[in-house]
């Protein structure tokens, strides 16, 4: 399998371990008609107790850790540590695998169903923790390591056929993938999209992995970009643009005179919250700690493009010496 087809099974493979895990909730088994009040952890002690049981979900998280795990030990044991995987990538790969464990199997996918502000933070978990870390861990090697080596052969036939690449060369263009993010984002805070999600197990798993998707071609386009100052300029730009426009929202939320999604009702009063303070909790949580990791990242791209124009510099300044000056 070429290079290039390894590259386009990463994001392929990185959605499709959380894919089950996402939709799962839709057979979780909720019924609809239920009030919120009755459906999430009313204190600690529930909070405590309140483990979703979603086989579904529990089973596609661990296999994809086996899978990983085990090929990863095949490529260490056969070339030693640190070959084709490094140790900070299997580190990154396993942060955003326990991302996705705490987003989706843990209390906290029950805690979001009484309070806005900890839906809120589910959603950042998926977006700016777990899809940048998944990303970064570099998943495919591991992965095809661990399959038989005739799935693995057609896996990589699949990412190289002429359609899929051509709709992957699109899809992953750092400006078509910032647009696709934003669109998902506001779309899903309008209050009709929002709360339907509270209505319907199937509609709040479309959102969950509209999320995350759209997140990983987001960090993707960043990060496997040409090595380049341009390059790392462009995604200073891009990450900037979308501290900008989240963190737009979530003032939006934080200052709106009115709640924007009653359908949480009086669930947050549980937890000493009226529905408006819960409401002005979550746009905080999307303003402040969600836009830093965003500022963080451009900051990161920026140092990393002055570097890269140093050393361009330098290059040219060496080239350019006359013969014999050093």
């Amino acid at each position: 399998m070429t290079s290039s087809g390894k590259r386009i099974l990463l994001q392929t493979f990185a959605a499709a371990c959380v894919a089950g895990a996402a939709f799962a909730q839709a057979h979780a088994g909720h019924d609809i008609e239920s009030s919120l009040e009755s459906a999430g952890p009313r204190d600690w002690h529930e909070l405590g107790r309140a483990w979703p049981w979603e086989p579904v979900s529990w089973a596609g998280l661990v296999i994809s850790i086996g899978l990983y795990g085990v090929g990863l030990r095949r490529l260490w044991r056969g070339a030693g540590i640190g070959h084709g995987i490094r140790r900070w990538e299997a580190g990154c790969f396993l942060g955003g695998w326990l991302t996705l464990f705490i987003a989706l199997v843990s209390p906290l996918h029950s805690w979001g169903s009484m309070l806005f502000s900890v839906h809120m933070t589910q959603h950042e978990l998926l977006m700016l923790v777990a899809a940048p870390l998944l990303v970064l861990g570099r998943p495919v090697l591991p992965i095809l390591h661990a399959l038989p080596r005739a799935w693995a052969s057609e896996l990589g036939a699949a990412s190289n056929g002429q359609i899929w690449r051509a709709a992957w060369q699109v899809v992953t263009r750092p400006l078509i993938a910032w647009l696709l993010h934003a669109v998902v984002l506001w779309s899903w805070h309008a209050p009709v999209l929002f709360e339907a999600t509270q209505e319907s197990e199937w509609v709040h798993a479309a959102q969950h992995l509209s999320f995350l998707i759209s997140a990983l071609l987001f960090w993707w386009s960043l990060f496997h970009a040409r090595a380049s100052a341009s390059a790392s300029g462009a995604a200073v730009l891009y990450l900037f643009t979308t501290a900008l426009h989240s963190g737009f929202l979530g003032a939006m939320l934080t200052f709106a005179r009115g709640v924007w999604y009653p359908i949480y009702g009086n669930s947050p009063a549980a937890w000493g919250l009226t529905p408006l303070e819960d409401q002005q909790l979550g746009g905080l949580i999307m303003w402040v700690p969600a836009c830093s990791v965003y500022i963080v990242a451009a900051l990161a791209a920026l140092v990393r493009g002055m570097r890269m124009s140093e050393r361009a510099a330098r290059q040219r300044e060496v080239f350019s010496l006359p013969e014999g000056v050093t």
